[in-house]
């Protein structure tokens, strides 16, 4: 007997062992997926001639947004000439300063001379899709930058990086004859990916554990249970809304719904229909006026 008692503290130590060792490594895994997204976003990507300039003009491009549904980016651009090209320290060009894009951008830009510099956000049109293959959708676009005051060419040094945290972009810069070039690809980032396969996952979790609790019910010719009647059709309408936080609001029809909202939602609601057909069989007609209940 006191061994046995003696035996039960070490089992139990035994037991918490594995949840111990689960948790460090899916905290492991966190900070690991984490740290990867935190230096996508931090990443600068140049394209810059091959030996340094003084006299250039400087471009710092940030992505702000990926716009899936209107199939754009906006871009947001801030411009700095510097040396002979610059006043006041580079706020303001000399001369008149045109930027010439690709015809992604929408349009060149525009800098009078002597008048203060200001970051500007350009809309730059995508290719790729379509945004019902989500999750795994995919864009791409192709950047090019150069530079004209008073009226000849000038060098240009450009950085492109990104500041949405629900896309990842791979970035291939190249300067040639004092165009900066960029081909950018947009795809989902991981934590947005982790998080839908996890949704999708949790969406056919509930519908067994309905139609599990279903099938009892109806095995076991069980009344109209109300309270697993109501969980039933909590979850019903649950699933909508939760099918809603789906980062980056895609439109209905996506791969998310077809792969596992849709049969989730119909499986739920032909289960509580079969379950409340059942239980009034069960129950019987109504006693008559006659009859004691």
């Amino acid at each position: 007997m006191t061994g046995t008692r003696r035996d039960r503290p070490r089992s139990g130590l035994l037991a918490v062992v594995p949840v111990v060792l689960a948790l460090l490594v899916a905290g492991a895994c966190g900070l690991w997926l984490q740290y990867g997204e935190r230096q996508g976003l931090g990443a600068r990507h140049t394209a810059a001639p091959a030996e340094p300039v003084r006299d250039r003009v400087d471009i710092d491009a940030a992505v702000q947004r990926v716009d899936a549904t209107a199939r754009e980016l906006v871009l947001r651009i801030q411009v700095t000439p510097r040396g002979a090209l610059a006043e006041a320290g580079g706020l303001s060009p000399v001369e008149d300063l045109t930027l010439q894009t690709s015809p992604a951008v929408r349009g060149d830009l525009s800098f009078r001379a002597h008048s203060r510099l200001s970051s500007i956000d350009v809309p730059v049109a995508l290719t790729g899709g379509p945004i019902t293959d989500y999750p795994f959708d995919s864009y791409a676009t192709e950047l090019e930058f150069s530079a004209v005051q008073g009226g000849r060419s000038v060098p240009v040094r450009m950085t492109l990086s990104n500041r949405d945290a629900l896309f990842a972009l791979g970035v291939d810069a190249s300067e040639d004859s004092g165009t900066a070039a960029f081909s950018v690809d947009a795809v989902r980032s991981t934590s947005s990916l982790v998080f839908v396969l996890f949704m999708m996952a949790a969406m056919w979790a509930l519908t067994g554990a309905v139609l599990m609790g279903g099938w009892y019910l109806v095995r076991r010719r069980k009344g109209l249970t109300w309270p697993a009647l109501g969980w039933m059709a909590a979850t019903l309408f649950a699933l909508a809304a939760f099918r809603n936080t789906a980062p980056g609001a895609p439109p209905i029809g996506s791969l998310l719904d077809y792969l596992a909202f849709f049969w989730a939602e119909t499986l739920i609601a032909f289960c509580v229909i079969v379950v409340v057909v059942s239980a009034v069989r069960a129950e019987g007609p109504p006693p008559g006026p006659d009859e004691t209940p």
